[in-house]
């Protein structure tokens, strides 16, 4: 069992991993400031990002929901492992060797953990495409090249072939050194009535890979006739890797595409993928095991962001027009989300992708995604196929049949160009009379709201993070009286360096807020700026400072704030400045303190009083005045209240 992991290890991963890269990896990334990138919040839903990192610091911090911290707590969060698992996963990818103390470099991870599993799923692999060039897989090699995928696509999809035998995979990893817990944990053995037996047998095998590009299980396709499980296609069960509702074949793949081209192509099968992507369209992905659902979208929709706006696409792919009709359907009543980004496509004569450049080629491929049709279009043009447009009786019905549909669109721009183009697909005269129709029934729907939705100005969705929400617990970030201090603080926590001995003579009182004085003591107790940390590492110590979850949350909320600044030539002058207003702010209270003193003291019966107080406030309104200079010199053109 390996011994603990030490701090001087996990400083220097912390330090040699690039934050942005991690989380880039789940959530695409903008530019939002000099040292500041944003996306769509992996942790909660929301249309509007408010979720940020900051490289220079590595840290994270939503604005919607609460999370934050370091490139650990992001990976402990998001894949819900342990800390340690965080850490050694990170320690991985980039080929640091950990020393554990008590325990040396080669003592082995505990079993049954996230890593392990990982390694299990890896070895697994492994052993699957080494087994496709055996001849027990020619049938697997013989269904791919009848689909016009020869051996260089299987190496590239990774695609493989379970043997027959009942533990033959089983042997191979005990052999490796893996346990029958984690083999059955890991999804790839399962008990027998004489003992652990492998899942696959006599089946074709795709990788399905995380979007960090780690195989988290299998899919099987159905080779032989005498297989005794009916399926055509099985997945790897629901695994503490694996969670079918999540995970997209093909995502590894096109994660980076997808962003660059704002456009997601949905497909339905594992094959499909590799015939989009081989054709050219490498922005392809099938959900695997289960319907493409919510969670699915999630995942893309983090991807597709653009920067102040929602424009991706979504491309569902369906095998024929019956079968597209009733998906496009499901899809229509749950995508509202999307507010009209959402098209289909649709092959000829039933084909699916795969079939389609089989009898077509590559090009037909690529005009099946060029030709795609909005979704709410295909649906209302489905509809009014059923009916016959040249009779009265047949456009009536058809009116009938769609207001109610095209009433369902919530935005309400797109809801009256639909009602309008509704009235021209049918034939009918009065245009005004159908919108009205159309928009009579939206209100019905909606209780009364006749505009409906139109995914703008909504309210952010409330976080989950425990924290308490008593009005003192959190100021409001935009406080022009508390900004200076809230900047300060800021100031402090990403720039220690900088902040420096300024920032350390700035007493507690200074802070007016119960919030902000807890997190200017939380600094103090971290050995202040001059404790000669940075980035994460000095964000968790004074994180580690308090037990409160509440400024724990702000501490690591203010870490990743992003400052107004424009470069990063600005930043020194801004810390400078704004620490400045904060003291000159404390600075001109004490004056008033002693301003009321001196009108409640005698300057003839209590001269020798008087005149001490006098000298303060001189002394103070001279110092005050130094102050405002420094931070009027250096806060010009800053936002610091």
């Amino acid at each position: 069992m390996a011994g603990r992991l030490p701090d001087r290890d996990i400083a220097a991963i912390r330090e040699r991993v690039r934050i942005e890269d991690v989380v880039g990896e789940y959530v695409a990334l903008k530019r939002a400031g000099a040292d500041s990138m944003k996306g769509l919040c992996p942790f909660h839903d929301e249309k509007s990002p408010s979720f940020h990192v900051r490289p220079n610091h590595g840290v994270f911090h939503c604005f919607g929901c609460g999370e934050g911290g370091d490139v650990f707590a992001f990976l402990q969060k998001l894949e819900h492992i342990g800390f340690v698992e965080a850490v050694e996963q990170m320690a991985d990818s980039i080929g640091y060797r950990i020393n554990y103390e008590g325990g040396g470099t080669s003592v082995q991870r505990d079993r049954g953990t996230r890593s392990r599993l990982v390694a299990a799923n890896a070895a697994a692999h492994e052993f699957y495409a080494a087994q496709l060039n055996e001849p027990e897989a020619a049938a697997a090699r013989k269904y791919l090249t009848e689909r016009n995928f020869d051996g260089d696509a299987a190496r590239a999809f990774g695609c493989g072939f379970a043997p027959g035998g009942w533990d033959t995979l089983t042997k191979h990893l005990l052999r490796k050194g893996f346990d029958i817990k984690e083999l059955e944990a890991a999804g790839l053995s399962k008990p027998g009535r004489h003992g652990p037996i492998d899942r696959f047998h006599r089946r074709l095998l795709w990788p399905i890979r995380n979007l960090g590009g780690e195989v988290i299980g299998f899919g099987a396709r159905r080779l032989f006739d005498d297989d005794q499980i009916t399926a055509k296609y099985i997945n790897t069960s629901e695994t503490l890797l694996y969670k079918k509702s999540q995970v997209l074949f093909g995502l590894d793949l096109a994660k980076r595409d997808i962003a660059k081209g704002h456009q997601a192509v949905v497909v339905e099968g594992y094959t499909d993928v590799m015939a989009m992507h081989l054709a050219g369209v490498k922005t392809a992905v099938a959900s695997c095991g289960t319907a493409f659902g919510d969670e699915h979208l999630s995942v893309l929709r983090r991807l597709l962001l653009d920067d102040n706006f929602w424009r991706g696409e979504i491309i569902y792919t369906f095998d024929g027009d019956q079968a597209g009709q009733a998906a496009a359907l499901k899809a229509f009543s749950g995508d509202q989300k999307l507010a009209g980004q959402t098209y289909i496509a649709v092959a000829p004569d039933g084909q699916d992708p795969c079939e389609l450049r089989q009898r077509s080629g590559d090009t037909a491929v690529r005009d099946l995604v060029a030709r795609r049709v909005p979704l709410y279009e295909f649906v209302i043009r489905g509809l009014l196929a059923e009916h016959d447009l040249d009779s009265p009786e047949g456009q009536v019905e058809s009116l009938r049949r769609a207001v109610p549909v095209v009433a369902q669109i919530k935005d309400f721009a797109l809801r009256k160009a639909y009602a309008t183009k509704l009235a021209g697909w049918v034939g009918w005269d009065d245009i005004q009379q159908v919108v009205r129709r159309v928009g009579d029934e939206a209100r019905r729907n909606r209780g009364g709201d006749e505009r409906g939705s139109s995914g703008r100005g909504a309210a952010p969705a409330r976080g989950t993070a425990t924290v308490s929400e008593h009005p003192a617990a959190r100021p409001a970030p935009a406080d022009p009286v508390l900004l200076p201090q809230r900047q300060s603080l800021a100031a402090a926590l990403q720039y220690p360096a900088l902040s420096g001995p300024m920032f350390d003579s700035v007493d507690a009182e200074a802070y007016t807020h119960p919030a902000y004085v807890a997190v200017r003591t939380a600094i103090a107790a971290a050995g202040g700026t001059a404790a000669g940390l940075g980035g994460s590492e000095w964000v968790s110590r004074v994180a580690d400072n308090t037990e409160d979850l509440t400024l724990q949350a702000l501490v690591h909320e203010l870490s990743a704030e992003p400052l107004p600044v424009k470069s990063i030539d600005d930043i020194q002058r801004f810390v400078i400045g704004v620490i400045a207003r904060t003291q000159e702010a404390w600075v001109g209270r004490q004056v008033a303190e002693l301003k009321s003193k001196l009108q409640r003291i005698s300057s003839t019966e209590e001269s020798d009083a008087y005149m001490a107080l006098f000298g303060d406030v001189v002394a103070l309104e001279q110092y005050r005045k130094s102050l405002r200079d420094q931070a009027m010199g250096n806060a010009s053109g800053f936002a610091v209240g």
